[in-house]
């Protein structure tokens, strides 16, 4: 069973910044994809931004498009979401999952393994 871990969550203001990480205790990211969700109230979960494991391509929510940014660390097990110029409307608990599958998906069906979230939350 895969454990991930997010941490960075938080309070920060529209325009602030945020890095979201996520951690695995196994050498899972040089071979699963790895996607960030998030959940607003109310709302279905929704893709965020992701990471193939191979060649490394990166995939974007157009809402955050040009202002989040996913990396991963395969030394250290840790997926990074670095999320600039944020809005309220980001206001979300943010999971990241981790999906076995050869092609990159979009979808929460797709995903295998997930952590437990992280509250953000950008408000004045």
């Amino acid at each position: 069973q895969v454990q991930l871990v997010e941490s960075g969550g938080g309070l920060v203001q529209p325009g602030g910044s945020l890095r979201l990480s996520c951690a695995s205790a196994e050498s899972i990211f040089s071979s699963y994809a790895m996607g960030w969700f998030r959940q607003a109230p109310g709302k279905e979960r929704e893709f965020v931004a992701g990471i193939k494991w191979s060649g490394g391509s990166r995939y974007y929510a157009d809402s955050v498009k040009g202002r989040f940014t996913v990396s991963r660390d395969d030394d250290k097990n840790t997926v990074y979401l670095q999320m600039n110029s944020l809005k309220p409307e980001d206001t979300a608990v943010y999971y990241c999952a981790a999906d076995r599958g050869v092609l990159f998906s979009r979808s929460t069906d797709d995903y295998d393994y997930w952590g437990q979230g992280t509250q953000v939350t950008v408000s004045s």
